[in-house]
């Protein structure tokens, strides 16, 4: 498996995994109604934010975003979102992601990476997070929506890249 910077064409094989996901509405804070074109917008953030794929064989089998969380003084934490193709998950595409995550986010100078809304009932997302090193912080109860279980808390999760203030 390859880990690539996202180019144009590769979103005819992008979009199928992210309107799957966000379609049942049980992991993302995106709208589950929303377009081909807005998930694009949503998705492929413009530098210097970062959009990569994981390729085996010329199928994407997942991608990432990565980006500053919050512009300003907040800019020295990054923050990023990943999907895996539903029949790519358990074969360590989620975790090579994370990793490439992480990378990206401590050559760019980011002091950490805080992701703002992981969906408490996303057991295997928080327990992947868990061990790239992220830490969770706090969690907001019943922020997030799930179409089956109800109201469930969204956790802000963290992790601490170790790099002075200063250099961000």
């Amino acid at each position: 498996m390859e880990i690539r910077t996202f180019e144009e064409p590769d979103w005819p094989q992008v979009w199928p995994i992210v309107e799957q996901i966000i379609r049942k509405g049980d992991t993302f804070c995106y709208d589950p109604l929303q377009s081909k074109v807005q998930a694009h917008d949503l998705w492929v953030v413009p530098p210097p934010g970062h959009v990569v794929v994981a390729v085996e064989d010329q199928r994407v089998l997942g991608t990432s975003n990565m980006y500053a969380n919050r512009p300003g003084p907040g800019s020295h934490i990054a923050s990023g979102n990943f999907m895996v193709a539903p029949e790519a998950r358990g074969r360590g595409v989620g975790q090579a992601l994370g990793e490439y995550l992480l990378d990206w986010a401590r050559s760019s100078g980011f002091a950490g990476v805080q992701f703002n809304a992981v969906a408490a009932s996303n057991a295997p997302a928080v327990r992947l997070y868990e061990r790239l090193g992220f830490a969770m912080i706090g969690t907001v109860p019943g922020a997030f929506r799930h179409p089956t279980l109800g109201p469930v808390g969204l956790h802000v999760m963290y992790h601490d890249l170790g790099l002075p203030d200063e250099i961000a």
